[in-house]
C-alpha cells in the first residue's frame, strides 16, 4: 500500500509539471516552456511540504490550543495511541456542514481537522468514530497521495483561468488561445475531479471505514455518524473548493454544477453495510 502510494504521488507531481510546462508553451513558446518548468518544480516542492498548510488555508482551519475542546483531544490522543501513531494537530474549520478531513504528508506531519457543523451536529460517541477512519489514513499514509492530488486539482482549474487570461485582451487576435481559453476553462474544471476520482480510490474509503471500526472499538459508531453527516451534507452546501473535496471524510454538497457529476466517494449505504456487517461478525 505504501509503495502504491508513493507511485501515485510521483505520477501526479510529473503530472503538475508537465501541466505547467505545456501552460508555458502555449502561452510563451519554448522561453515558457522552460520557465513553466522551474514552475513546475517549486509547485511540487509546495505540493510536497505544504499540502497539509494549503488544503488547512483553503479550508479556513484553525488549530485548537490545548486548554480548547479537552473532550475532543482526549479522543484523538487515546486512537492515536491505539493506533501506534504520534498524536495529530487539531484543527476546527468553519464550515457548518458536518465533515472531517486528515492531511499531512505522513504521520509525523500529520493534522486532522473537524468542522464547526460537525461539532455542533455529530455527538462525542460518533464523532470518536469519524476521527477513528481519519487516523486510518494517516496510519495507512493515504493522506499525501489525498492532498497533492488535491492541490493538483486546483491547479488544473486555476489553469483554465489563466489561459482565459492571456487568450483575450488586446492582442486577441494574434493570439491562438483567443476564444479557446473560455472553452478550456469549461472542460478543465470536470476534468480535475476526474483526475482525483482516478487517483484516491474508493476501497481505500472502505478500508479505513474498517479500521476505522476496529480502532474505536464499535464500528456502529462510525455508521451512525456517516447516516448524520450525509444528511446534514445534504442540506447544507460546503462552499470550500470542489477540489479539495476527496479529503472530506463524505462528499460535500456545493450546491451542484458541472462538478456534482464527479463522485470521489462511494455510496454511504454501502459503507454503512459494510460496517453494521463487521459490527455483527465481532466477537
Amino acid at each position: 500500500m505504501r509503495w502504491l502510494n508513493n507511485a501515485k504521488t510521483a505520477v501526479l507531481l510529473g503530472a503538475l509539471v508537465a501541466l505547467c510546462m505545456a501552460i508555458g508553451y502555449l502561452v510563451g513558446g519554448p522561453y515558457g516552456m522552460g520557465l513553466g518548468l522551474a514552475c513546475g518544480a517549486v509547485s511540487n516542492l509546495l505540493a510536497y511540504y505544504f499540502s497539509d498548510k494549503i488544503a488547512l488555508l483553503t479550508m479556513g482551519g484553525r488549530e485548537l490550543g490545548r486548554d480548547e475542546l479537552p473532550w475532543l483531544h482526549e479522543i484523538v490522543a487515546r486512537l492515536a495511541a491505539r493506533a501506534g501513531l504520534p498524536t495529530p494537530r487539531i484543527y476546527v474549520c468553519p464550515q457548518p456542514a458536518p465533515n472531517a478531513f486528515a492531511t499531512g504528508r505522513n504521520p509525523q506531519h500529520a493534522a486532522v481537522a473537524v468542522t464547526e457543523g460537525m461539532l455542533r451536529l455529530v455527538p462525542p460517541r460518533e464523532i470518536e468514530g469519524v476521527l477513528a477512519h481519519e487516523l486510518s489514513h494517516i496510519k495507512h499514509r493515504d493522506i499525501l497521495i489525498s492532498s497533492v492530488a488535491a492541490v493538483l486539482a486546483g491547479a488544473i482549474s486555476y489553469a483554465g483561468y489563466m489561459l482565459m487570461f492571456f487568450g483575450g485582451g488586446r492582442n486577441s487576435r494574434d493570439n491562438p488561445l483567443a476564444g479557446v481559453g473560455g472553452v478550456i476553462m469549461i472542460i478543465l474544471a470536470p476534468l480535475a475531479a476526474g483526475l482525483i476520482q482516478m487517483a484516491i480510490s474508493r476501497q481505500r474509503e472502505y478500508a479505513a471505514d474498517s479500521y476505522g471500526g476496529e480502532l474505536c472499538g464499535d464500528p456502529l459508531k462510525l455508521a451512525g455518524a456517516l447516516a448524520r453527516l450525509e444528511a446534514g451534507n445534504e442540506r447544507i452546501p460546503t462552499e470550500t473548493h470542489p477540489a479539495f473535496h476527496n479529503l472530506y471524510i463524505v462528499e460535500p454538497f456545493s450546491g451542484g454544477g458541472v462538478m456534482s457529476l464527479f463522485s470521489t466517494h462511494p455510496p454511504i449505504e454501502r459503507r454503512i453495510a459494510a460496517l453494521r456487517e463487521q459490527a455483527a461478525n465481532l466477537p
